[in-house]
């Protein structure tokens, strides 16, 4: 079963259309960033569709701030590496 599919089993399981897995999945986007919202759904007791939502837009802020940090730490190297020719 592929991660995408167990974020639907969970939400279905949770009593909302497997619709709503669907686009979140989408906008989760990357395995991890599924896996980790998977985990939270299985760990917890009933939710609101906007409390399931929040969680999502968090997991997703942390996961582009994660690139971002990556990114720049990528472009820094670059300009040690020119300094240091």
């Amino acid at each position: 079963m592929t991660p995408e599919d167990e974020l639907i089993r969970a939400i279905v399981d949770k009593g909302y259309p497997e619709e709503f897995g669907q686009v979140l999945a989408g906008e989760l986007r990357s395995e991890n960033a599924i896996r980790r919202m998977t985990a939270y759904l299985k760990s917890s007791g009933p939710l609101p569709p906007e409390q399931i939502a929040d969680e999502m837009l968090a997991i997703c802020s942390e996961r582009d701030r994660w690139a971002q940090r990556k990114a720049s730490e990528w472009a820094q190297s670059r300009v040690n590496e020119f300094y240091n020719r």
